[in-house]
């Protein structure tokens, strides 16, 4: 059977359908790779960059309870690095001023005390009037715990798939290595 251009028309009109695409446009980027966010020498990145890898996005800091995350953070990231997980953690000091220092010293903090390899972005605030836009996403594309929005704490997790699609939120008390079952389901895909 020769395409005829009338039938090659129609299989283009049925694909567009299909896919909600017109005809030679190329498909929509996820809502979570449309961000932009500033590491902590100053460089704008986009999550665009980090396109078909898994993510957890972690808001850190380094006078908290919880900080010894770090090391939990950091063998995921050595352990599934190159399989695709990425690890980004952005640092606040939103609760109780636990990320006082500056970006150079959060730097200095999470290479000289834990070892951490995986990115650390600049300071960011995840609630509030000055809430960064991909925190307000991650937010709205995972509620907390009866629903709630707001970040409760510092080391809430947020996992995303490799099609950008945010999978699960984590508490503050979950450790790092309770996310191995998750993160291992979303690399197999």
């Amino acid at each position: 059977m020769t395409a005829t251009p009338k039938s090659l028309h129609i299989l283009l009109a049925a694909f567009a359908l299909a896919t909600g695409l017109a005809v030679g446009q190329e498909p929509a980027l996820a809502k979570i790779y449309q961000f932009k966010v500033t590491t902590a020498d100053g460089k704008e990145v986009s999550l665009a960059d980090y396109q078909g890898k898994v993510l957890l996005i972690v808001n850190v800091a380094s006078k908290c309870g919880f900080t010894p995350q770090y090391k939990g953070l950091e063998a995921l990231y050595e352990k599934y690095h190159a399989q695709g997980l990425e690890i980004l953690g952005f640092p606040c000091n939103q609760f109780r001023s636990q990320e006082p220092g500056t970006n150079a010293e959060i730097q200095q903090f999470c290479r000289a005390t834990y070892g951490v390899s995986f990115p650390v972005f600049a300071k960011i605030e995840v609630n509030g009037d000055g809430t960064h836009p991909l925190y307000q996403y991650l937010k709205e594309a995972a509620p907390g715990a009866l629903g709630s929005e707001g970040i409760k704490w510092n080391f809430t997790k947020f996992l995303v798939d490799r099609e950008g699609k945010v999978a699960e939120r984590f508490a503050p008390a979950t450790k790092p290595e309770a996310l191995v079952e998750d993160i291992e389901r979303l690399l197999g895909k």
